[in-house]
């Protein structure tokens, strides 16, 4: 994989982080954790950031905040680009296959997004969601111990896990 995100120009993306050609565009800022997957023809805006085991189905879009709307006078394709808010999904999310998110919302530890969803506001931990706009279905865990045992290896992996070689990309910041 280092060979494909120095190909795109990923600094950010660990060496661990998998991701299926073709892409569609994966902004060269994006920032990820350990052992994570992008599925092909993805769509990703500027300002994400991505934890440690996260799943991106093929066809995802993050997307929006890259127009102004709003200013008399001008028309859209005309306007200034305002910048874009950051989007963060934390660790162990699951994105199903052609999701939409909008740029700025926070998509919370172990929540899995359905396919087709349409992701306009923040997501809680640990919940499932879908729909347009979506929606928590239900929670992933039945019981809250079940919660805290998963919460637990993602707070404090094994260390084949924790230690895997060749850590970060270095970036040149």
């Amino acid at each position: 994989m280092f060979y494909v995100h120095k190909k795109l120009g990923l600094k950010y993306v660990d060496i661990t982080f998998y991701i299926h050609r073709p892409v569609f565009f994966i902004s060269k800022d994006l920032r990820t954790g350990k052992f994570g997957l992008i599925g092909y023809n993805c769509y990703i805006c500027p300002n994400v950031e991505f934890g440690n085991y996260v799943l991106i189905a093929p066809d995802v879009s993050i997307i929006g905040g890259d127009h102004s709307y709003n200013l008399p006078g001008v028309p859209m394709i005309l306007s200034d680009r305002p910048k874009i808010p950051k989007t963060i999904l934390e660790d162990d999310v699951w994105i199903g296959r052609k999701v939409i998110i909008n740029a700025g919302v926070k998509i919370g530890r172990g929540a899995i997004v359905a396919a087709g969803a349409v992701v306009t506001k923040d997501i809680p931990p640990y919940s499932i969601v879908g729909g347009v706009p979506a929606k928590v279905i239900k929670m992933r865990f039945d019981n809250h111990n079940d919660l805290l045992i998963h919460d637990k290896f993602l707070t404090n992996p094994p260390a084949i896990i924790r230690n895997y070689p060749g850590d970060k990309i270095k970036s040149n910041e």
